[in-house]
């Protein structure tokens, strides 16, 4: 029993940092709404960071393994990467959608 609520905590925290840190990336990118970078040199940003938070969850999942990592941090890290890639591909989609209907428009 003493595991399962030691876990439950644990992911309760990792939640807790997860939506701290959603917040300060939000009031960040609205302090910076000024439009000085093209689509693409976004879109080139938020893969690469995309491929950095997965390249760390990697790192922290085998600390966890080996016993080198706290639960809390693996789960921390798996939980962003996961949600740069789920943003990722909804740019991806959109703009494959957004393409697709541009291709149909009659001219």
């Amino acid at each position: 029993m003493n595991n399962i609520s030691s876990a439950l905590n644990a992911y309760q925290q990792a939640l807790s940092r997860i939506g701290n840190a959603a917040q300060a990336t939000t009031i960040t990118s609205a302090q910076n709404d000024t439009p000085k970078e093209t689509f693409q040199t976004m879109v080139k940003t938020a893969v690469s960071e995309t491929e950095k938070m997965t390249k760390d969850a990697e790192q922290a999942s085998l600390a966890g393994i080996i016993g080198k990592a706290d639960i809390q941090d693996v789960v921390l890290a798996v939980s962003n990467a996961e949600v740069a890639l789920e943003t990722v591909v909804a740019v991806r989609d959109t703009a494959i959608k957004a393409y697709k209907e541009i291709m149909q428009m009659t001219i």
